[in-house]
């Protein structure tokens, strides 16, 4: 765990570094470390204390930066957004939300590709109201992954902003989110002492972080940092969608197998089969339970399930017909078939 902790501390000093100079992401890039030694519920909790340290020194670092009319926008819909996502973290399984942010910093790829001169006349500032509802998303998502970085950074260059400009703003903006997720975590249980620790290495290489890369930033041109911004947003998403897919497929035993004229998808205990032949063309087949069949097919299964050993039951669903019930009766395993 020793070598975990000091790869993962002088991981963070380069991430953070990564994160100043393309507008954030830092946080984006250690959950997959993260989630190689924390469970996925408590994650956020050790991210969150070093992206609230790093916002505090940022701030230190480069207040006079500060654009304080997007802050005062952000900030108050922010707060109630991440009180939520905060809360329903109990409930939802960060691993999917992870896993649509994936996609939408995968989808930033077409911006790599503009030229200099579609960078300087295509960003325009956004109304204010789109602040708001930035704002709400952004503390929505942050209080359910405990990292928003990247995936609001086209947004601030939308704004018109400056690269000392983006990094400042976004740590003043985000600097409440990070504590009051701190307070809900721990109100609600979402913490470990493993997680503090590592949240606690992920602080001290921050601070390092943001007291030197002051002197990275004045050496880059706006153009550049546009350029780094969005590249690191694609690697990101990559990164984050290959973790989380992998992760997601071992928890919920996600599993595709194709045999003869049938795929079948199987997710957590549900198989869905796909299944193809000529005469009766494409069939989706999914698993139910008797409470699910119609009346008129429950007083069948109640007179089979009298005389056979088991019953499997499957609804069909083909291309412009109504679905139809398929019985997989069981008998000294001998199997027969019904279908209504």
């Amino acid at each position: 765990m020793i070598v975990e902790v000091i790869l993962l501390f002088l991981g963070t000093i380069f991430a953070f570094w990564l994160s100043a100079i393309c507008g954030g992401g830092a946080s984006l890039i250690l959950i997959p470390i993260l989630n190689l030694l924390l469970p996925a519920s408590v994650v956020p909790f050790s991210l969150t204390i070093g992206t609230f340290t790093s916002s505090v020194s940022r701030i230190a670092v480069f207040k006079k930066h500060i654009n304080w009319k997007i802050f005062f926008w952000f900030v108050p819909f922010s707060i109630p957004a991440v009180l939520i996502g905060a809360y329903l973290i109990k409930y939802i399984n960060p691993n999917y939300l992870q896993l649509i942010v994936a996609f939408f910093l995968i989808a930033n790829v077409p911006q790599l590709f503009k030229k200099v001169k579609n960078d300087e006349t295509d960003e325009k500032a956004s109304p204010k109201y789109i602040l708001a509802i930035i704002g709400f998303l952004a503390g929505f998502v942050s209080g359910i992954t405990g990292a928003i970085g990247l995936l609001f950074n086209r947004f601030y260059l939308k704004f018109g902003l400056k690269k000392e400009e983006i990094v400042a703003t976004r740590a003043a903006n985000e600097v409440f989110l990070h504590l009051i997720k701190l307070v809900i975590y721990i109100s609600l249980g979402l913490y470990s002492n493993l997680a503090l620790w590592l949240g606690l290495a992920i602080a001290v290489a921050t601070i390092i972080s943001s007291y030197t890369v002051k002197y990275i930033l004045p050496y880059l041109s706006e153009h550049l940092f546009r350029k780094i911004g969005y590249s690191a947003m694609v690697i990101a998403g990559i990164t984050l969608l290959i973790g989380t897919s992998d992760k997601i497929i071992q928890q919920d035993k996600l599993g595709i197998t194709i045999a003869k004229s049938e795929s079948i998808i199987s997710w957590r205990s549900t198989d869905l089969v796909i299944e193809f032949a000529f005469d009766d063309g494409l069939e989706i087949e999914r698993p139910i339970h008797p409470e699910e069949l119609p009346n008129h097919l429950k007083t069948k299964y109640d007179s089979l399930k009298n005389y056979y050993d088991v019953i499997h039951l499957e609804k069909v669903f083909t291309f412009r017909n109504e679905p139809s019930y398929e019985f997989y009766c069981y008998k000294d395993n001998q199997l027969t078939k019904f279908k209504s």
